[in-house]
């Protein structure tokens, strides 16, 4: 019987440098906090300093991840980075230099670009290792510093999105626990609608609200069955923090009230594939979940990407 892969520790971590939609709007944006605010949800966001990267914020999650977990780096067989904005702009990865700086051995150590799908697929990956006991506890983050590739004079992108980083342990866990089912999803043909081009972010946002509704909202649905459960069985939808209308209209699809739903995009905006593991580690930190929880993980981004990883939470 294969085991099963549960989260036994976590950790967050963002940049102290905060910017404001009044800030945005100080700078000469043509835009205006209500507008903002009423259209996506967002108040502020965090930004690196000159002296931080990706991998500054991914190392600071990691280890917070590490401590919550109570193990020894040496026990970690396996680091999984989801990001699109490695330091170098390709290689070497994040996660190489995640694992040299934890001091960890000559594992297995990669990123994952998936866009803001990243830390679905980053986390289904090291299930898959866990599941097939080529090791036995990995080191899973969605990290993301989308300032780098902003252009702050384009209204529809420079509003959205943040910097940030979360962490999670994975390790082998009794049967009952950890993650029951998971799902991954692209369709290429929607390629267009949200891209880096010429190093800079390009969306066509209705596009990328319409796609979103029509593929994901669906597809939770038919998780929720294949996983054996009923919607009122989810404690809480952690979705990926991208805009609160598209949110809303998860949680009404499904039924879900608001206090089931996970949100903190108005203090962060949009932090990519740090954004699940960033709501999750301050959900737990708040003591919002507990455990025994049944929890729905889903993102959506560039590609077109979405996927969905339902667990029972442990800690």
């Amino acid at each position: 019987m294969k085991p099963t892969a549960g989260i036994i520790g976590i950790g967050h971590y963002l940049p102290e440098k905060i910017i404001t939609n009044e800030d945005l709007v100080a700078q000469g944006l043509d835009t205006s906090d209500d507008w903002i605010q009423s259209r996506t949800g967002i108040r502020e966001r965090r930004i690196i300093s000159e002296e931080e990267n990706t991998s500054t914020l991914a190392l600071e999650a990691a280890r917070k991840a590490i401590q919550s977990a109570g193990i020894d780096t040496s026990t970690i067989g396996l680091v999984v980075v989801a990001t699109s904005t490695s330091d170098y702009g390709g290689f070497p990865s994040v996660a190489c230099q995640v694992q040299h700086a934890l001091g960890l051995p000559n594992i297995p150590a990669f990123d994952i670009s998936a866009a803001c799908t990243g830390f679905n697929y980053a986390l289904t990956t090291a299930q898959q290792y866990i599941e097939n006991n080529m090791v036995k506890t990995a080191l899973v983050i969605g990290a993301d510093a989308l300032s780098k590739i902003m252009d702050w004079t384009d209204r529809n992108t420079c509003i959205l999105f943040g910097d940030g980083a979360g962490a999670v342990v994975l390790s082998q866990t009794e049967k009952s626990k950890g993650i029951h089912y998971a799902e991954l999803f692209s369709d290429g043909s929607q390629a267009e609608i949200l891209k880096i081009d010429n190093e800079r972010i390009e969306m066509e946002g209705r596009a990328v609200f319409k796609v979103a509704v029509k593929n994901v909202v669906p597809s939770i649905s038919e998780a929720i069955l294949k996983a054996g459960l009923k919607n009122e069985d989810i404690d809480f939808l952690i979705p990926h923090q991208a805009n609160i209308r598209i949110i809303k209209q998860m949680s009404d699809r499904l039924g879900l009230s608001d206090d089931k739903v996970v949100t903190n995009l108005e203090k962060y905006g949009n932090t990519s594939a740090a954004s699940i593991p960033i709501a999750l580690s301050e959900a737990f930190e708040k003591k919002r979940i507990s455990s025994g929880d049944t929890l729905v993980l889903v993102g959506f981004g560039a590609g077109f990407t979405w996927g969905i990883n339902i667990l029972e939470w442990e800690l």
